[in-house]
């Protein structure tokens, strides 16, 4: 009797339940074939009032096209030409936000960004930026972000990038290439009209696409694996090869690729990237390489961490003709390569997701900078 007493008072502790990422997802999405055209109709009921404008950040590509006709302009919205020859920059981000901030009385009804990922994450970064204090840099990092952003749409005009649909917005600092990653970064509404990739020149379709192509790599080779980011992961796979492998139509394709986007973007939300994303960062930092084409140059020599993924990266270069430069390390400083060295090796989760946590021992920087050398 006493031994039951006792073990029927014993308070039974409850084992710890696994901690799983509740992360957001875009509330609201159209995609079609000519739906830019359902524009206005969305923000109208958005608008705050007639001194609240929207305002467009558009690639500059379209500057002077016909397409800029078609933007749904009301009251005293504005449109801002953006180029995006280069990575998006905090300071950048800065410099818009005060500049919106002078010009209008009232805060803006919303922030649209229109074109390739480095417009998609300007429009994010200033939609956060315009209602919490302080610097784009402040908020590079995860979770430092305090306050909503505003309301914000992205429109994506090429392909591959993922921005569209991620929690982050990707920022050359001062001090690195890191993204402001927060649950108020994903947009509230996505305008997917495959129409508006048309005009991508072929380089940049393919750069683009292989960004999306190497997210999927990543994601389905890494420790962070899941069931959620395999079931996004192993469609966008399949997407790309049909895309750029297969010989299918101009339309079937464009809609596949903006669909292998979408899904390789959230492949990416719950899980990581790896080994080729941590160099590119590198790249970029020092030498302002793009991020897609940054992602292909450091891929082509990764077979020893992806092997399989390699073998089809060459195949889809050779079915598109696509030459990559080459020495773009080649007179690089000791110095340059300890700065890539530091901003890859900084962007831990990637190198965890490669290579496990014993990631440090595996990577060290004398095999990271042979790495480099090669490109």
């Amino acid at each position: 009797m006493k031994t039951e007493n006792n073990l029927s008072n014993k308070k039974t502790v409850p084992a710890a339940t696994p901690r799983y990422r509740n992360f957001p997802m875009v509330p609201r999405v159209v995609f079609g074939s000519g739906s830019f055209s359902q524009l206005g109709d969305i923000l109208l009921p958005m608008r705050k009032s007639s001194e609240a404008p929207f305002i467009f950040l558009v690639d500059d590509f379209f500057e002077n096209k016909e397409f800029i006709n078609r933007v749904p302009l009301l009251f005293n919205d504005e449109i801002i030409f953006i180029s995006a020859d280069e990575e998006p920059k905090t300071g950048q981000v800065d410099a818009l936000v005060t500049r919106i901030k002078q010009q209008y009385e009232e805060p803006p009804s919303g922030i649209i960004g229109i074109g390739g990922g480095t417009l998609l994450d300007l429009a994010k970064a200033v939609s956060i930026l315009l209602n919490n204090k302080g610097l784009a840099k402040d908020y590079q990092g995860w979770d430092l972000v305090s306050r909503p952003a505003l309301y914000h749409v992205g429109i994506p005009t090429i392909s591959g990038t993922g921005a569209e649909v991620s929690r982050t917005t990707v920022l050359l600092g001062p001090e690195k290439k890191l993204g402001i990653n927060s649950d108020f970064t994903t947009y509230d509404q996505v305008l997917l009209d495959p129409d508006l990739t048309k005009t991508v020149p072929k380089e940049q379709w393919f750069y683009t696409g292989m960004d999306c192509f190497i997210h999927c790599v990543e994601s389905l080779n890494g420790t962070y694996l899941n069931a959620f980011s395999q079931s996004y992961g192993e469609k966008a796979m399949e997407l790309c090869q049909e895309v750029f492998l297969d010989d299918i139509p101009e339309e079937e394709s464009r809609d596949k690729l903006m669909m292998a986007s979408w899904h390789g973007g959230m492949s990416i939300a719950y899980s990581q990237v790896g080994v080729a994303h941590a160099m590119s960062y590198g790249l970029s930092y020092l030498l302002g390489v793009k991020h897609g084409i940054g992602n292909c140059l450091v891929f082509q020599h990764l077979e020893e961490f992806y092997p399989e993924g390699v073998t089809i990266f060459k195949k889809m270069m050779q079915k598109h003709n696509i030459i990559l430069p080459k020495g773009i390390c080649a007179n690089l400083t000791q110095n340059d390569f300890d700065v890539m060295i530091h901003v890859s090796l900084g962007l831990e989760a990637l190198w965890e997701n490669a290579l496990g946590k014993d990631w440090k021992s595996l990577m060290t920087p004398d095999r990271l900078q042979a790495l480099f050398q090669k490109i």
